[in-house]
């Protein structure tokens, strides 16, 4: 099939705009189907840890033991 010069040019325009259109990148959000979940209790472990420790030292100093 022989094409006009100025029809095989539009032609190239029109193939390289959805050859262009076809390699764009999306970007899609979607939220999370499970929960997000923070743990803490290193931070409350070590804190409980340090409050016995204290309060122990201090019933010793109250009440010794030997």
């Amino acid at each position: 099939m022989f094409m006009a010069p100025g029809k095989l040019g539009l032609a190239a325009a029109l193939m390289s705009v959805s050859l262009a259109s076809a390699c764009t990148p999306t970007v899609q959000l979607e939220a999370p189907r499970e929960p997000i979940t923070i743990n803490l209790n290193v931070k409350l472990d070590a804190d409980v840890r340090l409050r016995l420790i204290k309060e122990a030292q201090e019933d010793v100093k109250q009440n010794p033991i030997f």
